[in-house]
């Protein structure tokens, strides 16, 4: 599919869930089993971080998805690898299960805050690693700049995160023309009002500058990404950043926006590059 299409595509999807229908409380409940439960060993309470990975590593996905089905592949990669690894939901809409990330972004930075805290009560850590997958890789610095996170955190991988906003191949632009539409984000749908490129809330955010210090950051993208453009505004600007480009790494990788998180290996290699940097091999098209 074109790039155009695909893009049109998350506008409209955007734009149509904002009047989705109520769903049944059997659907709710549904959800919720699925959200709670743990698969392949992570969101184990009973881990306890080795001396080789002594920090907890928390998964923030991104819109539209929910704390099971983002991680499928890169949940049990990690804990493979050692890791004490745990997921959470967030951006909650009333009546609306499995898909989430669209609440408000300040209020779910609020419900990462809380998760963190249990995680490190949990395991006894000090600090933890993100990861997350678009807004998932974007929200967490609300929770670093404004509620102590960077307290507790000690670094943070963005997977296509849009840091800087997004215009959807330029899309957004037109919601100007479509009387209404902005306002129907806005009420129905905040957490997607936010990640247009030039909203309030991304303005306060990026105030005075992308980092905070005492964090590492680093930036995985694609070329073709087709929900986050241009591709480039997820890139932090800062100390203790590193961006990547996947086809710096391997030319023929064509992982897209949903990929980039949910299946591509050479991503996934990068961030367990960045969770131990010490002992960081090079990615390939093999990793």
């Amino acid at each position: 599919m074109l790039p155009w299409r695909r893009a049109l595509r998350a506008l409209a999807a955007a734009l149509l869930v904002t009047g989705a229908v109520t769903l049944t409380p059997a659907a709710t409940a549904a959800a919720d089993t699925a959200s709670s439960a743990s698969s392949s060993g992570w969101n184990d309470y009973g881990c306890k971080p080795s001396a080789a990975h002594p920090r907890p590593v928390v998964l923030v996905h991104g819109t539209f998805g929910n704390s099971i089905d983002n991680w499928l592949v890169l949940a049990p990669y990690l804990v493979k690898r050692g890791y004490c690894v745990y997921s959470l939901d967030y951006g909650q809409l009333p009546g609306v299960p499995f898909f989430h990330g669209l609440g408000p972004i300040d209020k779910s930075a609020e419900q990462l805050d809380a998760f963190v805290d249990k995680v490190l009560a949990a395991t006894g850590a000090k600090k933890a690693d993100l990861v997350g997958h678009s807004q998932g890789g974007m929200m967490p610095r609300q929770y670093l700049k404004f509620l102590g996170g960077a307290d507790k955190v000690n670094a943070l991988i963005g997977l296509a995160p849009d840091n800087h906003g997004t215009t959807l191949l330029g899309l957004t632009k037109l919601l100007p023309y479509f009387p209404g539409a902005e306002d129907l984000l806005d009420a129905k749908t905040p957490g997607l009002a936010d990640q247009v490129a030039g909203s309030a809330f991304l303005t306060k955010l990026n105030e005075g500058g992308d980092t905070v210090p005492g964090v590492r950051y680093t930036v995985i993208s694609t070329k073709y990404d087709e929900v986050v453009t241009p591709y480039r505004s997820q890139f932090l600007t800062g100390p203790d950043v590193h961006n990547v480009t996947l086809q710096d790494l391997c030319p023929v990788n064509l992982a897209e926006h949903v990929t980039i998180g949910i299946l591509d290996r050479v991503a996934h290699h990068e961030v367990a590059n960045a969770l131990d940097p010490a002992h960081a091999t090079p990615s390939t098209c093999l990793s």
